[in-house]
C-alpha cells in the first residue's frame, strides 16, 4: 500500500512537483542577492527617519525588506519613486526596483500563472510532496532493512539507487519546503488564520496638535532600525493623521504630535506561526536557510525522473512467449515477483524452454495468481524486496494463494547474498507453501546476483523432476563492453593444482576505462560463450589499470581462455557495480577474511586504506612458495601502515590450518575488534564463507551479537562465488 500511494502520488504531480521545485530554486538566489546589497546600520527609527525625510521631504513610506535592505517610497519629479538607503547615514544609494524575471518566476512558482486555480494546485502539490516525504522514509526503511540503517549504504544499482540516495538527501529540504507551502496554501484560501484578521484600527479621534520632529517622537525612538518592517507618514498638512508603524514585534499607530502609540497590538500566534512559514519556505531572512532550501529542491526532478523510470520498469509489460497460453488452459504455470524487471527475463527463458518441450504454458506475475485447473506443475520465480519484503510483482501472492488448489510447485529465489535478508521473500513464499500442504516439486532454490551458471543447472533439475529436457541458456543483458589490453600476468599455484593468475589491463588504445571501485565485478565473456563470467576487481579506476585474480577451474571455458592469454593480448570486458561489498568509512577496525583468488577485491579495498586504520588481513591459501598471491605487496601494506595484521593458514604446510582455524585461535582480539564498531568483508568460495560463518557465530556469543545482527547492520559483508 505504501509503494502504491508513493507510485500514484508522485506519477500524478512528478511533472508540477519538479515545475515547482525548479522555479524554487531558482528563488532561492533571491534572498542571497539581495542580501549582499544590505547595509550595515546601528540607529533608531526615529533618527533614520528623519534622515530619509531630510533627503526626500514627500517621503511616504519607509520599509526594512527581510534581508536586510532598506527603501524609501516617495512622489518625485520623475513621478513616485523607490530608492534604496542607507541605514547608517539615511543617504540615497540609487534606484530600487524589484526583479522583473523573479517576479515572473514567482508567480510561476506560487500560482503556475493562473491565479486562484493555479495556487490551489500548487498547494495541492506541496501536501503531494509530503506525502512523497513520508512515504519515501518508510519504503527506505523497508529497503534498507529497517529504521536504525537508514544512514547506511544504499546497495542498489542505476535508477533505484540514484532515487534513494538523492530522496535521502533531500529528504529534509523538501519536507520543510512542502509543510511550510501547505500552511501558506492554506491561509491564502483563510482555511487557517494568517493573523491579519486581527490587525489594529485605525485611530478614531486623534487631538489636532501641531506634529513635532520625526526624530523626536518616542514611540519611533524605543525602535531600533533592524526591528522596523515598515514606517508609513501621516498625509502632509494633516495634524490629525498618524503615522503607521510595524516591526518586528507588532503594529499600530504613532501620534505625530506626542510620539505615543495608538492602538498598538503585538503580533498574534497565528500571525508568528504564518510568519516563520513564510521565511522558512521562501528563505526571506534566512538567506544561508534559502539556498539550502534551494540545492534540495533541485533533486525534485532527478526523483521525478528516477521514479518514472523505476515505474516504468516495474510495470513494463511481461515477455510475450509465442505458444503461451492462458492460466486457465496451463499445464504448467510460471509466476514471477520482480521490483525491477530481471526476474522476469529468466521466467521468460524457462517458459520457451517449456513450450519448446510441448508443455502449455502460462507465464504470468504472482499478483494475478488465479484458478489453475489443469495445471500440473507452479513455478515461482522471485526476487526480494529490502528487508525481506515482496516484490512489487508479488505484494498480493500469500493472499491469493489461500484461496488456491493445491498443485506441485517450485519456488526459486533471486538476490544477493551480500544482502541481509538474502532471498528472504522466497524463503517466506516456501515456507508458507509448505504449511499450506502443498506438495513439493524442487526443494528451494537461491540464485546469486543472477547467476546463469545456477539457473542453468536448477532447470536441468526441474527438467528431470517434470520428464523433459531442459536446457536453460540464459543471457543477461550486459553493458556496453570496453577493450582493455593484458599488460602483466603473473602464475601462482602450479605445484599445488590450484594454477592462478593475477592479471592486470589497461585501455586498449583509443579506448577508456569505465568507472569501477575495488570490489565491482568484471564481467568476461569467452569466445564460444552466451554468458559473462563476474570476477571481482582488486584495483579502482584511480590506480589506472583493471586488476583480477584467476583460479583455472577444470573445464573453465572462461578461466582457460583468461590463462591462455598473453601480455598484449586484447578482450572486451563490462563492469558490474558491486555496491554491497564496501569497507565503510571513518575509523572503525575492519577484518578481511578470503582465501586463493578470493583475495582479489580485499587487495582492491586495502590499496585505498589510509594508513592508522586498523585493519586485519586473515588469508587462506595451501602453500607459501606456490599460491601465496599477493606476498610482497601485503607485506608493504603492512610497513606502511594500510594493513594491520597479516594471518596466513596455510592448508598443506606447517599445521595445516584453513583461514576459520587462524579466526578461531584470535577470536578475543576479533570479538573486542565486533564491540568497537569492527566490519567483516567475506572474499572467496561459498564453502569458504559457509566454514567462516560458523567460526564467526561461535566468536560472536559471548558479545550477544550474531552474523545475522552484523548482517543487518551493514557490518558483515560477502563477496562469494
Amino acid at each position: 500500500m505504501t509503494r502504491r500511494l508513493h507510485s500514484i502520488a508522485g506519477l500524478a504531480f512528478g511533472l508540477v512537483l519538479a515545475l515547482l521545485a525548479g522555479t524554487g530554486a531558482v528563488l532561492s538566489l533571491d534572498p542571497a542577492l539581495e542580501g549582499a546589497q544590505a547595509r550595515p546600520g546601528g540607529r533608531t527609527v526615529a533618527e533614520l527617519a528623519a534622515k530619509v525625510a531630510a533627503t526626500h521631504p514627500g517621503v511616504e513610506r519607509l520599509e526594512r525588506r527581510a534581508n536586510g535592505v532598506f527603501i524609501a517610497s516617495f512622489a518625485g519629479p520623475q513621478g513616485y519613486e523607490t530608492v534604496q538607503i542607507d541605514p547608517a547615514t539615511g543617504a540615497d544609494l540609487g534606484p530600487w526596483e524589484a526583479s522583473g524575471a523573479m517576479l515572473w518566476v514567482r508567480g510561476l512558482h506560487r500560482s503556475l500563472l493562473l491565479d486562484d486555480a493555479g495556487k490551489a494546485v500548487t498547494g495541492a502539490s506541496a501536501t503531494v510532496m509530503a506525502v512523497l516525504g513520508v512515504t519515501g522514509l518508510l519504503l527506505l526503511a523497508g529497503m534498507l532493512g529497517g529504521w536504525r540503517r537508514l544512514g547506511r549504504r544504499v546497495r542498489s544499482t542505476g535508477a533505484n539507487r540514484w532515487h534513494a540516495v538523492v530522496g535521502r538527501a533531500a529528504l529534509a529540504g523538501l519536507t520543510v519546503s512542502a509543510l511550510t507551502g501547505m500552511w501558506m496554501s492554506l491561509a491564502t484560501f483563510g482555511i487557517v488564520s494568517d493573523g491579519r484578521a486581527g490587525a489594529p484600527a485605525f485611530p478614531e479621534a486623534v487631538a489636532a496638535s501641531a506634529p513635532a520632529p520625526v526624530q523626536t517622537l518616542a514611540a519611533l525612538r524605543q525602535v531600533q532600525a533592524g526591528d522596523l518592517r515598515r514606517l508609513t507618514w501621516p498625509m502632509a498638512g494633516d495634524p490629525t493623521d498618524v503615522f503607521g508603524l510595524q516591526t518586528a514585534d507588532g503594529s499600530g499607530y504613532v501620534d505625530q504630535a506626542t510620539g505615543g502609540r495608538l492602538n498598538w497590538q503585538a503580533d498574534s500566534p497565528a500571525r508568528v506561526a504564518w510568519e516563520w512559514a513564510y521565511r522558512l519556505h521562501t528563505g526571506q531572512g534566512l538567506w544561508w536557510f534559502g539556498l539550502l532550501l534551494g540545492v534540495s529542491a533541485l533533486a525534485a526532478p532527478i526523483l521525478a525522473g528516477t521514479g518514472g523510470w523505476i515505474w516504468w520498469k516495474r510495470r513494463a509489460a511481461p515477455p510475450r512467449i509465442a505458444g503461451a497460453v492462458a492460466m486457465a488452459n496451463a499445464d504448467v504455470v510460471v509466476l514471477v515477483g520482480s521490483e525491477g524487471g530481471a526476474t522476469w527475463g529468466f521466467a521468460a527463458t524457462l517458459a520457451k524452454a517449456l513450450a519448446a518441450a510441448g508443455r502449455k504454458v502460462h507465464l504470468g506475475a504472482m499478483n494475478d495468481a488465479g484458478a489453475m485447473p489443469k495445471a500440473k506443475a507452479l513455478i515461482l520465480l522471485t526476487a526480494t524486496y529490502g528487508d525481506g519484503a515482496a516484490p512489487a510483482s508479488a505484494s498480493r501472492f500469500l493472499a491469493r494463494m489461500e484461496r488456491m488448489d493445491k498443485i506441485p510447485v517450485a519456488v526459486l529465489g533471486f538476490g544477493d547474498r551480500s544482502f541481509p535478508a538474502y532471498c528472504g521473500f522466497a524463503e517466506t513464499v516456501s515456507a508458507e507453501l509448505a504449511d499450506g500442504g502443498w506438495p513439493e516439486h524442487l526443494p528451494l532454490t537461491r540464485i546469486d546476483r543472477q547467476s546463469v551458471r545456477d539457473f542453468t543447472l536448477w532447470g536441468e533439475a526441474l527438467g528431470r523432476v517434470l520428464g523433459v529436457p531442459l536446457q536453460l541458456h540464459h543471457r543477461t543483458a550486459t553493458p556496453a563492453s570496453v577493450s582493455l589490453r593484458l599488460v602483466e600476468r603473473r602464475a601462482f599455484g602450479c605445484a599445488v593444482g590450484t594454477p592462478s593468475a593475477v592479471l592486470r589491463f589497461e585501455a586498449a588504445q583509443g579506448a577508456g576505462l569505465p568507472r569501477f571501485e575495488a570490489g565491482d565485478l568484471l564481467g568476461v565473456m569467452a569466445p564460444g560463450t552466451d554468458a559473462p563470467r563476474f570476477y571481482s576487481l582488486a584495483s579502482g579506476r584511480r590506480d589506472g589499470f583493471i586488476e583480477i585474480a584467476v583460479r583455472r577451474m577444470p573445464d573453465g571455458l572462461c578461466s582457460g581462455y583468461l590463462h591462455r592469454l598473453e601480455p598484449g593480448d586484447e578482450i572486451r570486458a563490462f563492469v558490474r557495480p558491486n555496491p554491497g561489498f564496501r569497507a565503510a568509512k571513518g575509523r572503525a577496525p575492519v577484518i578481511l577474511v578470503t582465501a586463493g583468488c578470493g583475495i582479489g577485491p580485499a587487495i582492491g579495498l586495502l590499496r585505498h586504506m589510509r594508513p592508522g586504520r586498523c585493519t586485519a588481513l586473515y588469508y587462506g591459501v595451501r602453500d607459501p612458495q606456490s599460491d601465496f598471491l599477493y606476498q610482497q605487496e601485503t607485506a608493504a601494506m603492512l610497513a606502511d601502515g594500510r594493513l594491520s595484521r597479516r594471518v596466513m593458514a596455510f592448508s598443506r604446510f606447517g599445521d595445516r590450518a584453513r583461514v576459520q582455524d587462524r579466526l578461531g585461535e584470535n577470536a578475543e582480539e576479533l570479538a573486542d575488534q565486533i564491540r568497537d564498531g569492527g566490519q567483516v568483508l567475506i572474499c572467496g568460495s561459498v564453502a569458504m564463507a559457509r566454514g567462516v560463518a560458523e567460526r564467526f557465530e561461535e566468536i560472536l556469543r559471548p558479545t550477544g551479537l550474531t552474523v545475522a545482527m552484523l548482517k543487518a547492520e551493514g557490518r558483515y559483508l560477502e563477496d562469494v562465488y
